[in-house]
């Protein structure tokens, strides 16, 4: 028996800026693969009727002049749209991509889609949850794909479909491992807390350890060079805190402001989703988000807490 015909859409696109409610895209690349093969491909530039933002302009280098002349979303959409079909998208951080093609349609013919999302980002992370980063260009290298140009959008769609086929193998198997141990899930749990109290106490450990040396070199000690070519040295700077009233207008001046102050977006996400505030002052911060992300994330409660 034959096997099973598997297709995918594979692709990215680049945008006017980040937040999905007012900027727009700019162009839209995908491949077509079926059972990880390439066997097709649509593209195009987009004309957005709106100004692309400077911070944009510098990662795809996508200029207004360039798509002046480009289909309108209007009259890029139906083309868009017929390419992927109702198959599922793939996509890293897939949920960018697709909030701004699922926009797009809204406005264009007044519905969503409702493509299957798949995030090869995150099944990159699960795969190697140890590697320090799970960008595009980590994934690419894991698998040793290479091309010259990158962040325009056939250049890095290209980019995962050559890498996207060997991941989604290894996250198969590590699923498929994964659901066979549900059955021994509350071994495991038990498993899990012996392993993450021995973690615990071999941190303790090691800050023990740190204290000492810490204590070396103050009397005095001099660096240490292990056989292997590590060095033991001891380095110390002062710090200080600022009062934030004091600094905000200089730092505004110099340019630095949002260099130097992170938002805390669970903060804010807290604040529009209570309800100590009014509506208007809701609208305000909901109109400030610039991109969207997902998380999902396991919890262990101690005895004396309350689901």
């Amino acid at each position: 028996m034959p096997a099973k015909k598997v297709i995918e859409i594979v692709l990215d696109v680049e945008t006017t800026g980040l937040d999905y409610t007012k900027e727009k895209m700019i162009e839209f690349a995908a491949l077509r693969l079926e059972n990880g093969k390439i066997r097709g491909e649509y593209q195009t530039l987009i004309n957005p009727e709106q100004h692309i933002r400077k911070s944009s302009m510098a990662v795809h280098g996508i200029t207004e002049d360039m798509v002046k002349d480009a289909p309108t979303e209007a009259e890029a959409m139906p083309g868009i749209l017929n390419f992927i079909g109702d198959y599922p998208i793939v996509a890293h951080n897939a949920i960018f991509d697709y909030s701004f093609i699922n926009e797009a349609a809204k406005r264009t013919r007044g519905r969503g889609i409702t493509n299957p999302m798949i995030d090869s980002q995150q099944m990159f992370r699960e795969v190697y949850p140890d590697l320090e980063s799970c960008g595009l260009e980590a994934l690419m290298k894991k698998f040793h794909v290479t091309f010259e140009e990158r962040h325009r959008a056939m250049a890095d769609t290209k980019g995962l479909a050559e890498s996207y086929p060997e991941l989604k193998k290894l996250y198969k198997k590590k699923y498929a491992w994964q659901m066979k141990q549900i059955e021994n899930v509350e071994y495991l749990f038990e498993r899990f807390l012996r392993i993450q109290g021995a973690v615990s106490t071999m941190q303790a450990e090691l800050q023990d350890l740190k204290s000492i040396f810490k204590l070396y070199f103050e009397q005095g000690g001099t660096p240490i060079t292990s056989p292997t070519g590590e060095t033991l040295i001891y380095q110390h700077k002062q710090g200080f805190n600022y009062d934030f009233s004091l600094i905000k207008d200089t730092l505004e001046e110099i340019g630095a402001l949002e260099k130097a102050v992170k938002v805390n977006s669970g903060f804010i996400d807290r604040l529009v989703n209570g309800r100590g505030l009014d509506e208007e002052t809701r609208d305000k911060l909901r109109n400030a988000r610039i991109e969207i992300s997902t998380t999902k994330n396991i919890q262990i409660l101690k005895p004396d807490k309350k689901f």
